[in-house]
């Protein structure tokens, strides 16, 4: 049983938005998004394991974002002390900037964190329920900065409210660009083959890519070579909000990540299912930190 609320609670935004299945689709989005920075770029090309694993890679990352999000504080504190574990052995030179990378390095934590919370947020509201409400929006930008308390990352550096959100992305702008490398990635993480991803990833990555696509701005649409028509935009909105309504009960998002992404189910799973916590309350990643004597 879930020792507490973990940091956000019943009542979040954060466990609204991220308990929706609109979020498969901004996860897909954010990996995609990623590649634009070339020392992240490097760290995945380097590693490989998208390639190597795509189903078990793409697995751990969205069950460690939804962990955050609603697990409960020791749970999540755990999750992210062995994520920086693993991420501290990759390291090295990025051939395109000449720069050496390193997947802690809190720049690159913090443009994995913004585009993360981002991309969930922009395609709950694209083909889920809508905005929030202006409360709601900003208690979920609140509850980001909180999150960004278990990266490397500064959470005063992270925005905490939708026009620090385009304040961050047109800060970066001018250090964003593509390669072959980057190209490669964002194709794959769309459209992944068949041979390493296995049928239903296979599916599922060509299901949701033109939704995906289609709430990205054109001129990342076209630096990436992944445009779509705007005919296309407009049609496939109303087709994945009806899919979207049709998956919002719990049984009916745990069937969505059957078979596909078995650590997401099984974190879903508990969140979804597992009745009040032992102290039905929330906590504070410092509070949960000292609590497992985390430095």
């Amino acid at each position: 049983m879930a020792q507490d609320y973990g940091f956000f609670g019943p009542d979040s935004p954060t466990w609204q938005v991220w308990t929706s299945p609109t979020a498969l689709i901004g996860f897909q989005r954010s990996v995609v998004l990623e590649h634009f920075d070339p020392l992240l770029t490097a760290a995945v090309a380097d590693q490989r394991g998208i390639y190597t694993d795509p189903i078990g890679r793409l697995d751990r990352t969205l069950a460690y974002f939804l962990t955050i999000a609603v697990a409960d504080g020791a749970t999540a504190v755990a999750a992210a002390e062995f994520l920086m574990k693993v991420h501290a052995k990759a390291t090295g030179i990025d051939p395109v900037t000449g720069k050496r990378y390193s997947a802690n390095n809190p720049a690159s934590q913090l443009w994995i964190h913004v585009t993360g919370w981002h991309s969930v947020l922009k395609c709950y509201e694209v083909y889920g329920p809508g905005r929030l409400t202006p409360a709601q929006e900003r208690r979920y930008w609140a509850e980001c900065v909180i999150a960004a308390e278990l990266q490397t990352c500064k959470p005063a550096d992270v925005p905490s409210s939708r026009e620090q959100v385009r304040e961050y992305f047109a800060a970066v702008r001018p250090n964003l660009c593509t390669s072959e490398r980057a190209n490669e990635g964002m194709h794959y993480l769309l459209r992944t083959p068949r041979a390493q991803g296995k049928s239903r990833l296979w599916a599922m990555s060509r299901l949701m890519a033109p939704a995906t696509i289609a709430t990205l701005p054109r001129w990342m649409r076209q630096l990436g070579n992944f445009d779509q028509p705007l005919a296309l935009d407009r049609a496939i909105r109303p087709a994945v909000r009806a899919a979207v309504r049709v998956a919002r009960s719990p049984r009916a998002k745990l069937a969505v990540l059957s078979g596909t992404l078995p650590a997401t189910r099984h974190v879903l799973k508990q969140h979804l299912f597992r009745g009040v916590p032992d102290r039905p309350q929330t906590t504070t990643p410092a509070a949960a930190r000292a609590a497992l004597a985390v430095p």
